[in-house]
């Protein structure tokens, strides 16, 4: 029997995870309290049970103590569980911003503060994201994106590195984004803003696309940086590391940039096993 725990951040996608677990043939439940977890566990697995797939979600609660949820977990493993742990994650920034417009309270928000609840959470996790099998960063992930990610691990069995690559564009004049790992300054390229054919297209478009990589300079960056980033992704993964942002920034973050992260994106993307996204922050901002 396949035994698969969710758990992560609240407002990670823990729930979204599970409906799409349950829609590839896993019987799901979720918030089962951590007294009863094994117990459940012996049940599904009892001899001649028609359940070939479970997947059990588990919340943060301020009722209930997850380091007791923790040890639980791995008595489960040690006991000779085939058990996997899903841990949903995103950015705190993105989290907060989540549970505002929903306007939930955070478990762990006990004076109604979002950003004490994010930081509690997390400090209170900390333990199990270590010991989780895959780890899916939400923070910019499309729903889409993100069934893809549960089948590939789930449903196709693909061998799963814990890393995802977000190919980033931006605009050096909206800001540097606050999550880059690794920011890379294109505006040595000729700017397609100051030519009138170009200057409200976008690097989506191909004639920009053409015209920023018709440039030797381009061809030549992209390739040490490609060479680059296969060097580093693998060492990232064997030091646990599990959300690598690329950022790649021009003046406006609608030519160059969105040109060139569109075309990392496509020579990264099926080179590893890991997931990759691709992002463009700034394409609908006015200016160039």
């Amino acid at each position: 029997m396949r035994f698969v725990v969710v758990t992560g951040m609240s407002g990670g996608g823990k729930s979204t995870a599970l409906k799409m677990l349950e829609d590839a043939g896993f019987y799901c439940v979720d918030n089962l309290p951590v007294s009863l977890v094994e117990k459940f566990a012996e049940l599904v697995s009892v001899p001649g049970s028609e359940v070939g797939k479970v997947a059990l979600g588990l919340d943060v609660r301020s009722d209930q103590n997850f380091e007791d949820a923790t040890k639980m977990l791995e008595k489960l493993k040690t006991s000779g569980y085939n058990l996997e742990i899903l841990f949903m994650d995103a950015d705190d920034n993105v989290l907060i911003k989540r549970y505002k417009e929903t306007r939930r309270v955070h478990p762990l928000a006990a004076d109604g503060r979002v950003e004490d609840g994010v930081r509690a959470e997390r400090k209170v996790l900390d333990n199990i994201l270590r010991s989780s099998d895959y780890v899916l960063d939400t923070s910019h992930l499309l729903t889409r994106e993100l069934k893809e990610e549960i089948e590939r691990i789930f449903v196709e069995n693909a061998e799963y590195n814990s890393l995802m690559v977000t190919v980033l564009s931006f605009g050096f004049k909206h800001g540097i984004p606050a999550d880059a790992d690794l920011v890379m300054d294109v505006r040595f390229l000729p700017n397609p803003f100051y030519i009138e054919e170009l200057k409200y297209k976008t690097g989506n478009d191909r004639e920009v696309q053409e015209y920023v990589m018709s440039f030797r300079e381009a061809e030549e960056f992209m390739t040490k940086f490609t060479d680059m980033l296969q060097f580093l992704i693998p060492n990232y993964v064997k030091e646990g590391k599990y959300r690598l942002v690329v950022a790649i920034g021009c003046t406006g973050g609608k030519h160059r940039s969105v040109t060139l992260a569109n075309e990392l994106y496509r020579r990264i993307k099926d080179r590893g096993k890991y997931g990759v996204k691709l992002y463009h922050r700034d394409i609908g901002r006015q200016g160039k």
